[in-house]
């Protein structure tokens, strides 16, 4: 079953998504994350981390995000809250390495990320909201892994379902993601219909009037 909303979430853009997830009810998408390392989509299950600023606690030894990195599975994406406001990296690239390794299929950091050519160079997709050099020692620490976290304005929690590209974040809680896909694919087989009368000849004035402006609320958009 989980392959198979894996499959389904894979084969469809943030826009589409976004657009489902306006139709159902659904927390708007997120937007001024993008990609910084590799062009392209990812989709997967979420496995989260909360930092914080300040340095751990003594005696604890374990890097930040390590434990998240260990826990998900293949195609899983790591989503970090770094919301402190310090210019610190809340991912780098041995954590890039270790992910790719286990077949991680990207990272999203809502906050600061560095060692972005080197994410490059493995083809390892890292989204973030900015890029920086500054080390997380001594800035920021890992206060919580498998918790809820907030990106943008979306509350986010472990095991709920992710798709990013070069448009925007979309993140689907599991409980609804069927009836998101269900949505989602209604939308985009309408979408690819109307391009392809745009390319027929169709007067793009008539494909992008009614038709565009009524798609989510129209009955045949919500069976």
């Amino acid at each position: 079953m989980t392959q198979s909303i894996l499959d389904r979430l894979g084969r469809l853009d943030a826009c589409c998504i976004s657009d489902a997830g306006d139709q159902i009810g659904l927390p708007p998408a997120v937007t001024g994350i993008g990609w910084r390392s590799v062009r392209g989509r990812i989709a997967g299950r979420v496995a989260t981390v909360t930092l914080a600023a300040g340095t751990a606690p003594n005696g604890s030894h374990r890097h930040l995000c390590t434990s998240a990195i260990e826990r998900a599975g293949a195609g899983d994406v790591i989503v970090i809250e770094q919301r402190t406001g310090i210019d610190a990296a809340g991912w780098g690239g041995i954590l890039s390495n270790a992910a790719k390794v286990r077949g991680l299929a990207g990272v999203i950091v809502e906050g600061p990320a560095r060692d972005i050519d080197e994410a490059a160079e493995l083809g390892f997709p890292v989204y973030s909201r900015s890029a920086t050099c500054r080390t997380a020692r001594g800035r920021i620490f890992e206060i919580a892994s498998g918790e809820p976290v907030t990106v943008g304005d979306t509350l986010v929690n472990e095991g709920d379902y992710v798709v990013a590209d070069s448009s925007g974040v979309v993140f689907v809680p599991a409980s609804r993601i069927e009836e998101l896909l269900a949505a989602a694919e209604k939308i985009a087989a309408r979408e690819a219909a109307m391009t392809s009368s745009v390319r027929a000849g169709e007067p793009v004035s008539e494909v992008m009037g009614a038709r565009y402006e009524t798609m989510l609320s129209e009955p045949e958009a919500a069976r």
